[in-house]
């Protein structure tokens, strides 16, 4: 079992193609990780292992020639994000709100994934709505960090990015209107991209809103390369989606010669001094490898959070507003307080918002020009404690308070920038033994560039812990 749930997902096709390793020994290892480690990691909300193992079968047909030729993803065991839906089963949205009924259509993202071959052997947690950088909710509980069980696993994709690293799934899906997925991959040392605009289906009405994102989550770049290519292209329940598909080249050369820019705070986070030391380390890696380091200096201060915040508040915030007192009881403290600030946002607030944007979206598109790739921190601290609740609990980083939602996290302002595709990958681990995350940002819709320094540095970093070593304390 901890060889088989260790492995990525490229190893396990490359075995499945040569008959090596069966989809269905694949499946019954992954099930077995997540029975023996679920009641403390807690990752995941639906579980479907009859079910999965009924597809594993009829995979193993397809690689024997029995039932028709093997899909991209044919066989391996997917998380999907429990708030995007699938036909015939249930969505909670990490809330008592949701209604246990069957819906009755399946997102884009999730189609794509169905179609591709991959196995739905389980949904991930989320917070309430997908609405925090953690992940805890009253309909679910707390969903842990492999590394350290007393911290969370970031959010709102947690339970995504903690069942990648403890080995209960191969591949995840994961959407990204704050940072959902690429602060999980930095909390749990896994891999997360966030695609230009378009790129991918994102359900209605949020497919509308420009900071709004789907992707994968995985625990190798190669990984998350192969996923994106089966979750990308156009769709018809998403006009915003753009045409033609763009699949990632697969023989991407490395970063020699590459002019890429850095910056430790984007002009204005406090930045942990752990995390400040492993991007120093990751910048060293890169100039190793025979890239050109620019440091950049952005003009950005902390109006881009009270931005981003007046956008995500009155968007997304008024989107889960309860419609009653007793729904209102029901709500977990975060969501209730999120939706309450959206209330209180007025027309003035939402243009500044849209200013401030358009100011850095100039600024940065400008001085992008000059670069191929963009480097920064992903979080600014390694992570937070399980409980925590942004609207009752504070952040200080440096002795300087910020603020508790996305003030500790450097990825929002390229949800703001939303053209630019963004790599999150594992840097280093902390002192405390949590994982420290590094962002590479491009051009507008130049999704290969990060890539091609995501594989690059990835294999020049060196091994990784795997699903192996995290579950040897975590077993029930």
């Amino acid at each position: 079992m901890d060889e088989l749930c260790s492995l990525s997902a490229e190893e396990a096709l490359a075995r499945f193609r040569d008959r090596s390793l069966s989809p269905v020994e694949l499946t019954e290892a992954v099930i077995a990780r997540a029975e023996a480690t679920e009641p403390v990691v807690n990752a995941l909300t639906y579980t479907y292992f009859e079910e999965a193992l009924d597809a594993a079968k009829a995979a193993e047909k397809r690689y024997t020639g029995r039932d028709g030729s093997p899909r991209a993803l044919e066989g391996l065991c997917v998380a999907v994000k429990d708030s995007g839906h699938i036909a015939g089963w249930p969505t909670s949205a990490g809330s008592l709100l949701s209604e246990e009924s069957p819906q009755e259509t399946t997102s884009p993202i999730n189609q794509r994934v169905l179609d591709a071959g991959a196995i739905v052997h389980a949904r991930s947690a989320t917070p309430e709505f997908s609405c925090a950088a953690v992940t805890h909710s009253r309909r679910w509980g707390a969903t842990r960090n492999p590394w350290a069980l007393d911290y969370a696993p970031g959010g709102s994709s947690g339970g995504a990015a903690a069942a990648l690293a403890i080995g209960s799934a191969t591949l995840a899906t994961g959407a990204d209107i704050a940072g959902s997925i690429r602060i999980p991959a930095s909390c749990c040392g896994v891999v997360g991209y966030k695609p230009p605009r378009g790129r991918n289906p994102v359900d209605a009405p949020f497919n509308l809103d420009v900071y709004c994102h789907t992707g994968p989550l995985a625990r190798t770049v190669g990984d998350a390369q192969l996923f994106q290519n089966a979750l990308s292209g156009p769709h018809p329940e998403d006009p915003v989606t753009q045409r033609p598909k763009l699949d990632i080249e697969t023989d991407l050369r490395g970063v020699a010669g590459l002019r890429i820019g850095w910056s430790m705070d984007l002009g204005f986070f406090e930045i942990d001094r752990a995390v400040a030391a492993s991007t120093h380390e990751a910048l060293d890696v890169l100039r190793a490898l025979g890239a050109e380091l620019v440091e950049i200096r952005p003009p950005w201060g902390w109006e881009v959070v009270d931005a981003a915040l007046t956008h995500l508040r009155s968007n997304f915030g008024t989107s889960i507003a309860p419609k009653s007192r007793e729904e209102t009881d029901l709500m977990t403290p975060y969501a209730r307080a999120f939706a309450e600030a959206g209330r209180r946002i007025t027309p003035e607030q939402v243009q500044h918002s849209i200013r401030t944007t358009r100011r850095m979206a100039t600024w940065f598109s400008h001085r992008m020009e000059e670069l191929d790739v963009f480097v920064c921190p992903t979080t600014a601290i390694p992570s937070l404690p399980v409980a925590f609740d942004q609207s009752q609990d504070q952040i200080e980083i440096n002795g300087v308070l910020v603020d508790p939602m996305i003030g500790w996290v450097l990825t929002t302002p390229f949800n703001m920038l939303s053209t630019h595709p963004v790599l999150a990958v594992p840097s280093g681990v902390s002192a405390s033994g949590l994982p420290i995350g590094l962002q590479f940002v491009g051009k507008s819709f130049q999704d290969q560039d990060v890539f091609r320094a995501g594989l690059a540095f990835e294999a020049a970093r060196g091994p990784w812990p795997t699903p192996c070593d995290l579950a040897k304390g975590i077993r029930r």
